[in-house]
């Protein structure tokens, strides 16, 4: 099959974004202006959706699960823009020194909720799409603008919008922070419940108990100390092991606790499973207690705020797209034609919707967009706002320099 060969003209979509600046930027705080937690996203949704609408895109519409969606263009080639639009809760509001969604703009940087992780991307792909289809730059193209929710659930809005929606992209780029450098990978990881059963007493009587957390302490302990035993790889990096939350189930304070449920957050790279994550944490309890204490994968079934429910389990699996690979080259091509220095190609320390495109589906992905993963998900999240109009730039000529 021939495919139409788009024009390529840097000039003009660089003088198209610059012409847009403003009105980038005014989407960018309007957006964040908008809370998005606990996967809510459908106000953020709509006000995005206005945004695709008045510029050209020739469908919005929200998907079973309440993700937003746009389409642009039309070809034989699809490509998906990703951009997870919910957010974190703010914490305590006392550590910001500025409201936490109206944010505040100092030397250039926007600092808000949502600001890096990862409402950052949303205005350059959209805009850039918009930009790109006008100067006829997706001919051969139909491109989706993905705005989903990812924070309690890695890769499940890509996972229902294959397989529930059905639309499957040839090529995906994923907008979580890269400090504009092309990523091409992460570990993976498994979240992992141990559950301790125990016996309740009267704290006054309690030998009569048996008490469900001094069963795990050995267990906790062994997590500290594992992380040197856990797989390398030379381009991912160490595996690593967190006890990320404690749980207690007692009938007062003043009782022996009869469960005692620890969450553990695996982070696993190349040549490390699941299955065998799971052993190893296994193989931390104490004979006397294996009968008593059950290590077992999370799931999630948790539906969302449109009431859509796809279960899954909470493995998400590490991946690396080769340097060589094509679209990793289009990406680097694309930095260098839009200004940006010449630099490698690297990979994000945390997870993103990656371990379903290219983890579970094999879809070739790349990641790029402005911000440092280093600020999500504190009281300094924020955004360089000359990054958010430039991102606008990549976004729009990728798709014609991908063979």
């Amino acid at each position: 099959m021939t495919q139409s060969t788009p024009t390529l003209n840097i000039a003009a979509v660089q003088a198209e974004v610059a012409r847009h600046r403003d009105d980038i930027i005014k989407f960018m705080r309007e957006i964040c202006a908008i809370p998005s937690m606990e996967s809510q996203i459908g106000p953020v949704g709509e006000r995005i959706a206005e945004e695709m609408n008045k510029l050209g895109f020739s469908k919005t519409w929200f998907d079973s699960m309440g993700n937003i969606v746009g389409e642009i263009g039309e070809g034989p080639r699809t490509i998906v823009f990703d951009s997870h639009i919910d957010t974190v809760g703010i914490g305590d509001p006392a550590e910001w020194e500025w409201d936490p969604f109206q944010g505040k703009v100092e030397d250039g940087v926007l600092y808000a909720r949502g600001a890096c992780d990862e409402k950052g991307s949303t205005p350059g792909m959209v805009y850039g799409l918009a930009i790109a289809h006008r100067l006829g730059m997706l001919k051969g193209w139909k491109a989706y603008y993905f705005g989903n929710m990812e924070e309690w659930c890695d890769g499940i809005g890509p996972h229902a919008f294959v397989e529930h929606e059905g639309i499957k992209p040839d090529f995906v780029v994923i907008g979580e922070p890269t400090r504009m450098m092309v990523y091409r990978g992460h570990k993976g990881r498994v979240e992992i419940e141990v559950i301790s059963k125990g016996k309740s007493a009267h704290a006054a009587s309690n030998h009569l108990g048996d008490n469900a957390v001094y069963k795990v302490l050995p267990l906790i302990e062994g997590i500290s100390k594992l992380e040197p035993e856990l797989g390398d790889h030379e381009f991912l990096g160490h595996g690593k092991i967190t006890v990320s939350d404690v749980k207690v189930q007692t009938p007062s304070i003043n009782a022996v606790p009869n469960e005692c449920r620890v969450y553990i957050d695996r982070r696993m790279t190349f040549g490390e499973t699941a299955e065998k994550a799971i052993e190893q944490v296994r193989n931390l309890i104490p004979e006397e207690h294996r009968k008593d204490i059950t290590v077992e994968m999370m799931h999630y079934e948790d539906p969302s705020y449109t009431g859509f429910v796809f279960p899954v389990d909470k493995y998400f699996p590490a991946w690396a797209l080769d340097e060589a690979h094509p679209l990793v080259q289009a990406g680097q091509k694309a930095r260098v034609l839009i200004g940006l220095e010449d630099v490698p190609s690297s990979k994000w320390n945390f997870s993103t919707n990656g371990i379903y495109w290219m983890g579970k589906a094999n879809i070739p992905s790349i990641g790029f967009g402005p911000g440092d993963e280093e600020t999500a998900h504190t009281v300094r999240d924020s955004v360089k706002l000359d990054d958010v109009v430039k991102a606008a730039e990549f976004y729009a000529i990728l798709p014609s320099l991908i063979p």
